[in-house]
């Protein structure tokens, strides 16, 4: 049946303003939806970066910058990130060492290695895991656990250093991590520099601890914490690696702690002599 002119003329109108009101609709649901969008991409965006650091900085900076970036970046020992093929990490990874303290010193002192079975593949901040860069957690919670009477391991240090700031992302703990972490569990701080070797040698004596944080040497290839757990009489330093129960068992020449703690140290490291307050 054939259509009148007139007939045909209104469909029209009427298919054409559907779609135009289609159209209208699209654009509103667009622009709608435009915030939201960019919200989410600022928000991948800086999820990126602080994942990535050292991608993105490359895809800004190129040959010369970018090394010197790497180069700061590990003068000041946020790199604390252990290769999985590390010697001493390859060395305590699965092994459990529950119970195992230190008793030469003046002061007994509770073991925790970061690669321990139980918790080397736990969670340090979204991307990092105890195991690889947890030697910052470790090494407090060694310290804690000796001078307190709490029993923090390095699960638990490490849940409370993310939640509180002190992890740089896919690097390591900031070294404010520990003065303000030792203050934090009721022990008091003292910041120590690599000139004044008496005063190590001194709270060692006294049964205080000290955490270091190390260059590049015999405890690590970037940057790496550890307890300097006591002096023995002829003047060695006994430590706490958290990566390592070997070197934990031997006895250093202080000259070889005060040449490799990283010079590059802020929050009044590279040694920080903790006691009961």
């Amino acid at each position: 049946m054939a259509l009148d002119p007139k007939s045909a003329a209104t469909i029209a109108k009427i298919a054409i303003q559907a779609v135009k009101d289609d159209e209208t609709r699209n654009k509103i649901i667009f622009i709608s939806m435009a915030p939201i969008i960019s919200v989410l991409l600022i928000l991948a965006f800086i999820v990126y970066i602080l994942t990535n650091p050292l991608e993105m900085l490359s895809s800004i900076f190129f040959g010369n910058e970018l090394s010197q970036i790497k180069n700061i970046r590990s003068q000041y020992g946020y790199e604390q990130l252990i290769n999985a093929n590390d010697k001493s990490y390859l060395e305590s990874s699965g092994l459990d060492f529950s119970g195992l303290s230190f008793k030469d010193g003046s002061t007994e002192v509770v073991y925790y290695n970061q690669a321990d079975s139980r918790w080397k593949d736990e969670p340090y901040g979204m991307t990092g895991t105890i195991g690889r860069s947890g030697c910052g957690p470790t090494s407090l919670a060694i310290v804690v656990s000796s001078l307190t009477d709490k029993k923090v391991d390095p699960v638990q240090m490490s849940r409370w250093a993310y939640e509180n700031g002190y992890y740089c992302e896919g690097v390591g703990s900031y070294h404010t991590l520990i003065p303000e972490g030792a203050k934090h569990f009721g022990l008091s701080v003292e910041g120590c520099t690599s000139s004044e070797p008496q005063r190590i040698i001194d709270a060692l004596s006294a049964g205080k601890l000290i955490i270091a944080i190390m260059a590049k040497g015999h405890f690590t290839s970037c940057g790496h914490f550890i307890v300097l757990r006591g002096v023995t009489a002829d003047k060695k330093i006994l430590v706490a690696d958290p990566v390592s129960r070997t070197r934990s068992e031997e006895k250093w020449d202080l000259s070889i702690i005060l040449e490799e703690a990283n010079k590059g140290a802020d929050a009044g490291g590279p040694f920080w002599i903790i006691s009961k307050s």
